[in-house]
């Protein structure tokens, strides 16, 4: 157990870190993204055919698995799109709704009752990032992007729910990552002509970190995240995942002093998104603990 969560926590903290190649490579939003789910999803044909891991799967299946992805693509633009128009802690800032907005949004798509108790823990964190805005209104723009790509990735995991089951996690990864390398593909040129980049292929030190980025960044904590939930519940693993944005943003501060450029009320705000999301983690706590105990 005592390794499996080593390995978890390595795996959100190099998460963590990948807010700062953002800000690193650059390339804008939308290349970044491309050459990141290229280079990824070459490696990952490249890695699973070797181990022999690839599996076949219907045409109907694979549509509606590489829609997630393309979902999941627009996901990472709006994100590192946050990073670019402001910085590696709005962004994050801004993620850290994820768990908020999926209490919201998940109830609409499974036609659930609506738990009150979360949409005042979700007003709750808004009034952070209404404090945020309002205090760093240079950073307008990439808060309003910050948020959408909260909204994306909700969006990813509530349709992975809904993804038909019986394949295995690195199948799903791999035709999900193809997939949105495809339609990011199919959405680049619209995308170019909108916002129009002379740098299209990475320059120097981008290559090492791209190679990073969809090396360890991605493939290397799939590897970890999955062998982790082997031995730890996805209910452990998410609360887990919530410290990402917290460690991201203490990396950008280390790496790039992104707390001189903030304003104080940006930690007040900050400070009421991560009580509401802590007040959420105790509130499923408590209600796992409810929950009868199955026997051996």
């Amino acid at each position: 157990m005592k390794s499996a969560l080593i390995r978890l926590n390595s795996a959100v903290l190099i998460w963590g870190f990948t807010g700062v190649l953002g800000r690193t490579i650059s390339l804008n939003e939308g290349w970044l993204v491309w050459w990141r789910m290229f280079i990824t999803s070459v490696s990952l044909w490249i890695l699973f055919y070797f181990l022999k891991r690839i599996r076949k799967i219907s045409l109907r299946d694979f549509f509606k698995i590489a829609a997630v992805g393309t979902v999941l693509s627009l996901h990472w633009l709006a994100f590192y799109g946050s990073i670019k128009y402001a910085n590696v802690s709005i962004a994050l800032t801004c993620l850290s709704t994820t768990g908020l907005l999926s209490a919201v949004i998940e109830p609409l798509f499974f036609k659930r009752k609506i738990n009150i108790y979360e949409i005042i823990l979700g007003l709750f964190a808004f009034a952070g990032i209404a404090l945020i805005y309002t205090t760093n209104l240079s950073f307008s723009t990439g808060i309003y992007i910050g948020l959408i790509s909260a909204v994306l990735a909700v969006l990813v995991s509530v349709t992975n729910k809904k993804l038909i089951a019986g394949y295995a996690p690195e199948t799903i990864t791999l035709y999900q990552l193809t997939g949105g390398f495809l339609g990011l593909s199919i959405l680049m040129p619209l995308y170019n002509f909108l916002f129009p980049s002379l740098q299209k292929i990475p320059q120097h030190y981008d290559w090492l970190w791209l190679i990073i980025l969809s090396w360890c960044c991605t493939i290397l904590t799939f590897i970890l995240y999955i062998n982790a939930l082997k031995k730890v519940s996805a209910f452990t693993a998410n609360l887990i995942l919530t410290l990402e944005p917290v460690y991201g943003i203490i990396l950008a501060f280390i790496i790039y002093h992104e707390n001189k450029a903030l304003s104080r009320y940006f930690f007040f705000g900050f400070g009421l998104i991560l009580i509401a999301v802590f007040l959420q983690m105790f509130r499923l706590i408590k209600e796992q603990r409810k929950l009868p105990v199955n026997p051996l």
